[in-house]
């Protein structure tokens, strides 16, 4: 018997061979032709392996599909009742319930203990929150299934939701609000969900800090008590077993659970915005984000295969009139899609998406409109839906290529209440698609004049203005402030007190005085930031360069190299030896805020007619009884801890952005000293949220250094040489 090696080398011979012979001996024109009358039979007839489907007598449903290629065993329960059913003042809570179901532990073994005990055992146990459903799942080795299972019983049956994780996930959300502004990708998908659906549909609901910090235990425990009982639960399992056997485990452990009370039909109300012209301005960015929405349908709608249809020839591919024309033709867009959307239980999003550079945005929407336009004027062809139908049905079964598939699909239409089999006469509904179905329901769903059109991008590098098109309406991103912070913000001073002038004349005459302070228009510094962590203390070296009121240049040296972080008002990004990154509006906002709270910025401009200080009590920062000072310096907000017999600000505290959102910023400056006739602080100690959070100690500081204003510049982009 030959060897693989040799079996190798045979076949590297016939192909060198073939090859040759194919080069040496060119085929004629009849004979290229001759290749389109080959005969290509039918596909032969699919029928994957379908799971068994049981019910116990308390309404649960579950699913049983083997899959012995693996020693391993999957499974998923899916409960009814996700974020739409969320009260209206607590959104966030169904994402908090699904990290806190697992992290929180139950009642005889904390969350971390069951890490420990799935990590001995290379399994996991997990837990989520969606729209309309919240899971539990489990993935183990087959030998370990027994026990994986009793935590997996223990989980759904005893929760224990402890506090100090509710705390974590508490704090990643508040992360999670304070960048949702950063990509301009989520901003438009979230906001134009809310044209098609309505901003007060369930769906388009977004977590704010006020409802996240409403959120409690007992609405955690709450939550589990009204959902989740077997009649809400569909559990699928997968992998390696014998399925009668698996049945008998599955009855023991769920049979005996006892059947809560049927849900409450959801009554979701949909409030599509009024067709026109939306706007994001964002100025941090060199494209646009076009979305044209509507609300869509559901995929029990009896046009639904004419319509997956449409969509695959209209938008859904490299092959579409969408991406032919403006992508192709035109050039554009970057990508350009969409169709008329359908969902199972609710329904989708009529849309089309496109992005763009900013000097061509109205160019591509007037380029859009006009593919749109067209459909009536030139209808779907026989050839493109040929290639639609084809596009659809070679790509149908990756939907079905393992067992696991097939167990996933079965288990959405038992949740949603479709046939069991209605994927099974999905190819032949599609091959029954013609062009004039395709045509039809293009004339029935789309209509441009109904669409309402969201443009995120930087307005100032427009090929035209927007409203050239029509009237425009700008819609505000801009996040709620945490609870507190309202209140912060109403205490803003809007006019000084005599004590607070006072005490801000004395801060100014202990830095320096205001002629050598008004003199003041840039900084240069050399220090060293230590970061500290729970891993440790981090000394990072830095340089940086700042020219008020707005331009900041940061060089730090990092174990990989040089990084430059530079913040102007038109500009925010840091490089090094990885390339140019943009930074997000958030830690951009932030930096511009920090600089005009500097204390050096504030006693410069301390008699602006934007600047305020209201004197508001005492209070002790060490051995001294320190005068509280309320500043607003054009706009930002900061409070002094002032010594009255130095003049020196001993403490400031601030909202700032934390790594785990809004926090409250705590800095303490010590060892004075005097460069160049100014008296500052070289040694300043932050905390957040009461906890150490990094030290900036100065080694040198230059008043009104020369500054290169190319520091500010972003580096260009490099380009590979030709190959």
């Amino acid at each position: 018997m030959k060897t693989r090696a040799a079996k190798r080398n045979v076949l590297a011979v016939v192909l060198l061979l073939a090859a040759a012979t194919a080069f040496s001996s060119r085929p004629s024109a009849a004979q290229t032709a001759g290749w389109q009358q080959i005969p290509i039979p039918p596909l032969p007839a699919f029928h994957p392996q379908l799971p068994k489907r049981i019910q116990l007598s308390n309404g649960m449903v579950i699913f049983l599909q083997e899959d012995h290629e693996l020693p391993l065993i999957d499974a998923t329960a899916r409960i009814r009742g996700g974020s739409r059913n969320e009260p209206a003042s607590k959104v966030g809570l169904v994402d908090i319930y699904g990290e806190v179901w697992r992290t929180g532990g139950t009642k005889t073994k904390t969350g971390d203990e069951l890490d420990d005990f799935q990590e001995v055992r290379a399994a996991k146990v997990e837990t989520g929150g969606g729209p309309d459903s919240t899971t539990i799942s489990l993935s183990c080795l087959k030998g370990d299934f027994d026990d994986v299972l009793k935590v997996f019983l223990d989980l759904l049956q005893n929760p224990e939701f402890r506090a100090d994780k509710i705390d974590i996930a508490q704090k990643e959300e508040d992360d999670s609000i304070s960048r949702r502004n950063d990509e301009v990708g989520d901003i438009a998908a979230r906001e134009s969900e809310k044209l098609a659906y309505g901003s007060d549909n369930p769906y388009t609901r977004q977590p704010e800090y006020a409802t996240v910090a409403a959120i409690t235990r007992q609405d955690l425990l709450d939550w589990h008590k009204t959902y989740v009982h077997p009649n809400n639960i569909i559990l699928g399992i997968s992998g390696d077993f014998d399925a009668a056997a698996m049945e008998a485990k599955v009855r023991a452990a769920f049979e005996s659970l006892p059947q809560g009370p049927a849900l409450p039909k959801d009554e979701i109300q949909y409030h599509p915005a009024n067709p026109g012209y939306y706007l994001i301005p964002k100025e941090d960015v060199n494209q646009s984000n076009i979305r044209m929405v509507a609300l869509g349908t559901t995929r029990d709608n009896p046009d639904y295969y004419a319509i997956t249809v449409f969509n695959e020839a209209f938008s859904g591919g490299f092959s579409s009139r969408l991406f032919n024309d403006i992508r192709t033709k035109r050039g554009l867009a970057y990508h350009v899609g969409g169709g008329i959307g359908t969902n199972f239980g609710h329904p989708g999003i009529l849309g089309f998406n496109m992005g763009t550079k900013s000097q061509s945005t109205v160019e591509s929407l007037r380029a859009l409109d006009e593919d749109i336009d067209n459909l009536a004027k030139q209808p779907i062809t026989d050839e493109e839906i040929k290639h639609a139908k084809d596009a659809i049905l070679n790509a149908f079964i990756f939907r079905l290529d393992s067992p696991d598939k097939v167990l996933g699909e079965r288990m959405t239409y038992e949740f949603y209440g479709y046939p069991l089999d209605w994927l099974d006469k999905f190819p032949a509904e599609i091959q029954k698609v013609t062009a004039a179905d395709a045509n039809r329901v293009a004339a029935k769903y789309v209509h441009r004049d109904q669409l309402a059109v969201l443009v995120v991008g930087n307005t100032k590098e427009f090929d035209k203005p927007l409203s050239a098109l029509g009237a425009v309406e700008e819609i505000d991103i801009a996040i709620p402030p945490a609870p507190g912070a309202k209140a912060e913000e109403n205490a803003k001073p809007a006019e000084s007190n005599e004590e607070g002038e006072a005490l801000a004349a004395k801060v100014v005459a202990a830095m320096g005085g205001e002629t050598k302070l008004a003199a003041v228009k840039s900084i240069k510094a050399k220090l060293t930031l230590t970061q500290k962590t729970p891993q440790g203390e981090f000394p990072i070296p830095m340089e940086t360069t700042i020219v008020y009121p707005d331009h900041l240049h940061a060089e730090m040296q990092t174990p990989n190299g040089t990084m430059a972080f530079v913040v102007t008002p038109d500009a925010a990004f840091v490089s090094g030896s990885m390339g140019t990154q943009p930074l997000p509006a958030s830690q951009k906002a932030e930096t511009l805020e920090q600089i005009k709270r500097d204390p050096l910025f504030i006693a410069s401009h301390w008699k602006d007619a934007d600047v305020f200080f209201h004197a508001a009590g005492t209070e002790k920062v060490g051995n001294v009884e320190t005068r509280i000072v309320d500043v607003n310096a054009a706009g930002a907000v900061i409070r002094w801890f002032i010594d009255p017999q130095t003049g020196h600000i001993l403490k400031e505290t601030y909202r700032t952005m934390g790594r785990s959102g809004p926090a409250e910023g705590e800095t303490s400056m010590e060892n004075w000293k005097t460069v160049d006739g100014l008296t500052i602080p070289f040694l300043r100690k932050n905390k957040q949220n009461g906890e150490d959070s990094s030290t900036a100690e100065y080694i040198s500081l230059e008043i009104n250094p020369a500054v290169d204003s190319s520091i500010f510049n972003k580096p260009a982009e490099k380009t590979e040489s030709a190959q």
